[in-house]
């Protein structure tokens, strides 16, 4: 079957020619539009539920949301896990799925159980889902900066102009705000005024909610045109909330909300911070990208819709970079790229000096690029982003992606070079032909094997899956599309590029000074077995140690220019002394950072910035 195949490519250049044209169109496309990424995204295949029951301690959050939506949600199909955490009018609950489950069917199906587990909660209390997004989709900070405005008028752009137009950038989940002061109306209600009034805190509520609103009325028409009647209640400053009626006392007197208490603008309770260079506080965002998408691509639109934003701010209000991952994805893939043509080089100048014939040279050196081609074919098509371990996948086959063209060269070069050696007429096609059918099949399978012994690497499950199947796949990927390439492009090239005058090995300098040092060693090799197999085992021995003494870590080390550091505090840690700690820490840098605080438990992430 792989002679057919051989002889057939070899005899049809133009159809051969016309596929791996496509073949390579299609790479290039594929090249363009494969997500790219630092590293592999090792986060759990999980859905958050977040409930917010504000002013409750954590265990009446625990008691009356959080069990209870557990209890309920354990039982969704294919689910690996649940867990759950309670804090101060918040619940949060993870389901972690299984690897293999697309996560927006994982989502309908976990709303579907919400929507029969919200009956056991308390009125009013209303679970939503997290973003679809994953842990690693934080991929940029921004900072919301101007001199003339405080942490409130900051967040309050942030959070009311800002953060909807980013959300509307392709690809971003969610735009977290952090940092600065919510802005709300606070009413201090003074006890013995409510006692002297005859008023309950209830009918203070209920006042408010039923004047802060607007209603509609019937229609006025004036001049021939129709004018629609309303009624506008909103409130929008602090005398207006203290004018809110709230009955009327026995003497028929109205009772206004400025009667029992203090109304004042103040901000909402703060769960988090943001301080940069350890200089003061400031205001910012966090853009979250949604599962699956393009990292790169993804920031770079949401540079350009800051750019759009950024004409329409008040006047001293910038937005300014805190965090790029772009940078360490650009570092990242042009550190593996630049291994990847100095490997290549190096891989022409040894076959170049060791062929010693530029066509036979080139026809072997066409097989690296159209194998890789083909590998990023399949990588787009599996779904795989182009990063860090997927490329080093192909880092590693490169060596490999060779061999066979080498082996089928040196068979079609021999027989060319002993049939010029004979004389007369030289049918360069036949011999072609016959030199690769004649390897061919030991080449085909020998790739074959190699791609069998990755399978191991496929068993592997979790972080470890997922770290390492990227580098599996493009392994497998280019190693089977290099077998491909060894009976069907090679064979045709062979027949238009092996032309030309043909000397025999021996007239190689190169090839001739290593015969002569490799001929003696093997011979007593073979003379001497027992001997050569007791070094072979001893050093094999001596191995152990060193491998034992070696050390190991999950991650490979990257040294692209970018820190994530994460110190943890105690869960009760004040906003003020979470401040004091980034002011520090951030300040021993002596570099440019940007700190934030989150939601308990508290956790620090200094992130560079890029300079």
């Amino acid at each position: 079957m792989i002679e057919k195949i051989i002889e057939y490519s070899a005899r049809n250049k133009f159809v051969i020619i016309l596929i791996y044209s496509m073949l390579i169109g299609w790479g290039i496309w594929s090249i363009y539009n494969t997500p790219v990424d630092a590293i592999p995204d090792l986060s759990d295949n999980q859905v958050i539920v977040f409930t917010q029951w504000m002013g409750r301690s954590p265990k009446i959050v625990e008691d009356q949301i959080t069990y209870p939506l557990v209890s309920n949600l354990q039982g969704l199909p294919k689910v690996k896990a649940v867990r759950a955490q309670s804090m101060f009018g918040m619940s949060f609950i993870y389901i972690i799925f299984e690897d293999n489950v697309d996560i927006y069917w994982a989502r309908s199906r976990v709303l579907e159980k919400l929507n029969y587990a919200a009956s056991f909660l308390p009125p009013s209390v209303i679970p939503t889902l997290g973003p679809d997004g994953t842990g690693v989709g934080h991929v940029y900070w921004y900072t919301v900066e101007g001199k003339d405005y405080d942490l409130g008028e900051l967040r309050a752009i942030q959070d009311w102009y800002i953060r909807y137009q980013l959300n509307s950038v392709p690809g971003v989940a969610e735009v977290a705000s952090v940092g600065g002061f919510v802005k709300q109306y606070q009413i201090d209600l003074d006890p013995n005024k409510l006692v002297a009034y005859d008023v309950n805190f209830n009918m203070i509520v209920d006042a408010i909610k039923n004047t802060n609103r607007d209603v509609g009325g019937k229609v006025i028409e004036s001049n021939g045109a129709q004018m629609y009647v309303r009624g506008l209640g909103y409130v929008r400053s602090v005398e207006e909330i203290e004018n809110i009626s709230i009955g009327t006392g026995n003497n028929g007197v109205p009772i206004y909300v400025k009667n029992v208490g203090t109304v004042q603008l103040g901000n909402d309770l703060r769960l988090g911070m943001l301080d940069k260079n350890g200089e003061g506080e400031v205001v910012g965002g966090i853009i979250v990208m949604r599962y699956g998408e393009n990292a790169k691509d993804v920031i770079q639109r949401v540079k350009e819709k800051i750019a759009e934003i950024q004409k329409g701010l008040p006047n001293g209000v910038e937005i300014k970079t805190a965090y790029d991952r772009s940078d360490l994805i650009e570092r990242s893939i042009d550190t593996l790229r630049s291994a990847l043509i100095e490997e290549a080089i190096v891989v022409s100048l040894v076959v170049m000096v060791f062929i010693f014939h530029l066509r036979s040279a080139l026809r072997i050196l066409i097989e690296l690029p159209v194998s890789v081609l083909m590998a990023f074919i399949l990588m787009k098509q599996f779904g795989i982003t182009s990063n860090i371990m997927s490329l080093g996948g192909l880092a590693i086959a490169i060596g490999v992606l060779v061999d066979s063209s080498i082996v089928l060269v040196e068979n079609a070069y021999r027989n060319i070079a002993h049939a010029q050696l004979e004389g007369g007429s030289i049918d360069y096609t036949a011999i072609s032909i016959r030199s690769a059918q004649q390897v061919g099949r030991a080449i085909f399978f020998s790739l074959a094997i190699i791609v069998v012994s990755f399978l191991p690497v496929f068993m592997l499950e979790g972080q470890e899956g997922k770290l390492f199947h990227p580098l599996a796949w493009t392994k497998t990927f280019s190693l089977g599309a290099s077998a491909i390439i060894s009976i069907t492009l090679v064979p045709m090239l062979m027949t238009m590029l092996m032309r030309g005058k043909f000397r025999p090995e021996e007239k190689n300098p190169i090839s001739r000074f290593l015969m002569r040092i490799y001929g003696p060693v093997l011979k007593k090799a073979l003379q001497y077995r027992k001997t050569t197999l007791a070094i072979n085992l001893l050093a094999l021995i001596v191995t152990i140690p060193m491998i034992l003494s070696i050390g190991s870590e999950f991650m490979p080390p990257l040294d692209e220019g970018s820190l994530l550091f994460m110190p943890v505090t105690l869960p009760s840690v004040s906003i003020t002394e979470a401040k004091r700690i980034l002011q520090v820490i951030a300040g021993s840098r002596g570099e440019e950072w940007v700190d934030a605080t989150d939601h308990q438990p508290h956790q620090y992430a200094f992130n560079r910035c890029p300079h």
